[in-house]
């Protein structure tokens, strides 16, 4: 388990780094308008999501994950130059689409190193530890924004991305001490060429189903920046919105490891079934709402959703991942879960145009409850039915 929490600390760090400077962009972007937030944001984790299974796949294959995990983590860390120094939109779009070819590169070998370092029958609890990490650091990195701009004014954004490098710089060096596992297989048992390729035979039959309803799930899974903007839209503070990104951030980490564990015992589908759902109810809400304290309420059933399926959807990619290849199935997942973030925010950004923000969400609401049912249907009712 000193790999698991190695690189839980590795993301804790990072993401605290990442989410001084994240909240910030919807904000300092809204008078380019919501059309350039959802092409920026969806465009770069949408190329940065094919960069997901690759690098799972190519970790697959030489066994060296933590080598690729430093490259994408430096990388990441490099491009928040382009972040201090932008002038306009563009210069943001630069940042974010080195900083999602970083998160692209390392997140598949990453999460390998996790699954295997875990164990079989605690997938639940490994992935719940390093999803409550991870959204601890995005937390404390929001609160160290918050603190920032509340005694300097909001004139020292350009001073939080500054400070938001030292713990990407901690994390990147803790990664250094994560020990990559030995290779115990027989080469006979390495992918062969067939293997390699963007293949579905590398999944489980049910997997195969998972990712396809969480491709549909995707496609209306807009970037976090709408809801950020919407809190921004109805008139609350810029320091404000970050308190209630920071609400979001603390309520997915302190039940993140309770979710997964939970998963371990009971299974995965009624915790994901009851997660899609709450996203949509909660996207719903934000086409509703008009008052703060409605935001407050939904930004908390946001972690919760959050909390619900972070962890325990990579858990049960990591139970059906075909022995020797758990990195691409991993990739596989990533990639579907970020392919269709382009989409998903041009749609959001068009609509919201075009027809104001309550229609964007009332869409994205209702076929979420929609992929629910269909999630609902498609996974097997017992544990033991889906997992090795």
């Amino acid at each position: 388990m000193s790999n698991v929490w190695l690189m839980s600390l590795v993301s804790f760090f990072t993401d605290m780094g990442t989410y001084m400077v994240t909240p910030l962009i919807p904000i300092i972007l809204a008078s380019s308008g919501p059309m350039i937030i959802g092409i920026i944001d969806g465009l770069s984790e949408s190329l940065a999501s094919l960069l997901k299974f690759f690098s799972g796949r190519y970790s697959d294959r030489i066994k060296k994950r933590k080598r690729i995990a430093i490259t994408g983590y430096g990388l990441s860390g490099l491009g928040r130059i382009f972040l201090i120094f932008a002038t306009s939109w563009v210069g943001v779009f630069i940042w974010k689409l080195i900083d999602r070819t970083g998160k692209g590169i390392r997140t598949a070998p990453r999460d390998a190193i996790i699954s295997e370092s875990g164990g079989k029958n605690r997938q639940g609890r490994t992935f719940g530890l390093h999803s409550m990490m991870d959204m601890m650091g995005a937390a404390l990195g929001i609160g160290a924004a918050y603190l920032i701009i509340q005694f300097n004014g909001t004139d020292s954004i350009r001073e939080v991305f500054l400070y938001s490098f030292i713990p990407v710089i901690i994390g990147w060096l803790i990664l250094f001490s994560v020990k990559e596992k030995k290779e115990t297989q027989p080469k006979k048992k390495k992918l062969d060429s067939s293997q390699s390729k963007l293949s579905w035979k590398l999944l489980n039959p049910t997997v195969k189903k998972l990712l396809i309803v969480v491709f549909l799930f995707t496609i209306i899974n807009s970037s976090n920046s709408f809801l950020l903007l919407r809190a921004s839209e109805i008139g609350v503070s810029t320091a404000n919105v970050l308190l209630l990104y920071l609400l979001f951030h603390l309520t997915a980490s302190l039940l993140s490891y309770a979710s997964g564990s939970f998963s371990d015992r009971f299974g995965r589908r009624g915790i994901l079934t009851v997660g899609y759902a709450i996203y949509g109810l909660v996207y719903l809400g934000f086409g509703a709402v008009n008052s703060t304290t409605s935001l407050v309420f939904l930004f908390i059933f946001y972690g919760l959703y959050s909390a619900l399926t972070k962890g325990v959807e990579k858990a049960l990619v990591a139970d059906l991942a075909t022995s020797g290849a758990k990195g691409t199935a991993l990739g596989f997942y990533s990639m579907v879960t970020g392919i269709g973030l382009f989409p998903a925010s041009l749609l959001t950004g068009l609509l919201w145009e075009t027809f104001g923000a309550e229609a964007s969400f009332y869409l994205n609401g209702v076929i979420a409850i929609f992929a629910s049912v269909l999630l609902f249907k498609i996974l097997p009712s017992k544990k033991e039915e889906f997992i090795n």
